[in-house]
């Protein structure tokens, strides 16, 4: 058995551990979104970050469209988004975030991270809070930018669960439409075969994380939406931001759209000395530019490059 056989073998085991650690995904779909929500609950374990869920926000009119942002996997709303929530309130916007996914059976703190649902779960946990969103500031749409698991799975929402009349602008970063082949994770089942362990290893995966098999190259779930055409919806604008250094979307090109509204960024194209890896993009001074420019075109600004470290944090002098 060769040394990448090994790996994948070793990886799969060590998420089976997490896995019987974490507890089962077993808690009741969310319901579908209905015309009244109550108040929002304040969860102590689970705050917003700065400068987001002010319930009161009412849109201006240079920016009408409210903004949603959507964490990745394994995140949440307060530590996805502490860079460009506040800042995207300092310019203006109604800023809402949620976290998403969370397995309430997991003990502290793996029942405070999110996006371990399967996706179309998730989507519904999204209709609701946007239709939340649109009750509470009055408008017709919102804005959407989502990072990670979090630029994947609101599409489901848009395509197949009514987005497209609510969602006017959505910005993903790094985002992985084609799935990820990181560490061979896409040869799973394949593998199983080889060893006699069934015809789905990746079977081992869903007891913790009922998205994790779904980001995979070739999986059912980006064959849905990448059906009809491509994943791409009429009437939604939309700008994926990727980085050349993404050790977790690999090849980082699965993260290309394609369709009549679509832009793709790289960021190492107009930055070359931008460094940033998978995380550090939702940290990156120079993809909240490109956000900022997607979210206002009309406004937009010639982006600016720094030097970014390949794990950045705005703040940090060691990065």
């Amino acid at each position: 058995m060769n040394r990448r056989r090994w790996a994948v073998l070793a990886g799969t085991v060590a998420v089976a551990v997490g896995a019987l650690i974490a507890g089962p995904l077993t808690a009741p779909a969310t319901a579908a979104p209905s015309s009244v929500f109550p108040e929002p609950v304040i969860d102590a374990f689970d705050p917003p970050p700065p400068g987001s869920n002010d319930w009161s926000c009412r849109p201006s009119k240079a920016h009408p469209d409210p903004v949603v942002l959507v964490h990745g996997l394994l995140a949440n709303q307060a530590n996805n988004w502490e860079y460009l929530a506040p800042l995207l309130a300092g310019r203006g916007y109604c800023v809402f975030s949620l976290t998403y996914g969370r397995n309430p059976l997991a003990p502290p703190p793996l029942s405070q991270v999110g996006g371990l649902t399967p996706m179309e779960r998730s989507a519904r946990e999204l209709a609701a809070f946007v239709a939340r969103v649109r009750e509470a500031t009055g408008v017709g749409k919102v804005d959407i930018v989502g990072h990670s698991e979090g630029s994947l799975m609101p599409d489901y929402y848009v395509k197949f669960l009514g987005g497209q009349e609510h969602v006017h602008r959505y910005v993903g970063l790094t985002p992985l439409w084609d799935g990820t082949q990181a560490l061979g994770l896409a040869q799973l089942n394949d593998l199983g075969e080889q060893f006699g362990l069934g015809p789905s290893v990746g079977a081992a995966l869903l007891p913790l994380c009922g998205s994790c098999r779904e980001f995979l190259h070739g999986s059912p779930f980006l064959a849905k939406l990448n059906s009809g055409g491509g994943p791409a919806v009429d009437d939604v604008i939309y700008t994926m931001i990727m980085t050349r250094n993404d050790e977790l979307v690999v090849p980082y090109t699965s993260g290309r759209l394609h369709g009549a509204h679509v832009t793709n960024i790289v960021l190492q194209d107009r930055c070359p000395q931008d460094l940033s890896e998978h995380a550090a993009v939702a940290f990156d001074p120079v993809a909240a530019q490109y956000v900022l420019n997607a979210l206002d075109p009309t406004h937009a600004s010639a982006v600016r490059c720094y030097p970014v470290g390949p794990r950045h944090v705005p703040g940090d002098g060691n990065h």
